[in-house]
């Protein structure tokens, strides 16, 4: 069963090749995805992970991946888990990359981690 929604993900923390959690993307994966930017301001958790709020004049700069179609019902459980969306520690909302079209990201879901605002927008520039 394909889950209802976008088929791509905006991903500008962790879940970045080369990042802690990529190995839990990539088999969903489908191409090398494309450098993109999503409006809203990027934190640093002091956790070892960032945290987004969409929206605003800032941007937050990523990476936006096509998702296998066949897969992505899968993928997004398995990544709702992974980034704690079923404990609402973030919440996966569309977004409108500068790609174009929409996508899927993972917004924070409490503010408390939202600890140091990252003026880059940039997670891998810390």
């Amino acid at each position: 069963m394909a889950a209802a929604g976008p088929h791509h993900l905006f991903v500008y923390g962790t879940l970045r090749p080369g990042e802690v959690r990529w190995h839990h993307l990539a088999p969903f994966v489908v191409g090398e995805g494309l450098e993109a930017t999503v409006a809203g301001e990027l934190y640093d958790t002091g956790l070892d992970y960032p945290a987004a709020v969409f929206g605003g004049p800032s941007v937050i700069h990523g990476r936006v991946y096509e998702l296998a179609v066949d897969r992505l019902a899968d993928a997004l459980a398995h990544l709702d888990a992974v980034e704690g969306a079923v404990r609402g520690l973030y919440h996966r909302v569309t977004v409108a990359p500068s790609t174009g079209g929409a996508a899927w990201a993972y917004e924070c879901g409490d503010q408390a981690l939202l600890v140091r605002r990252l003026v880059t927008g940039d997670w891998l520039s810390r």
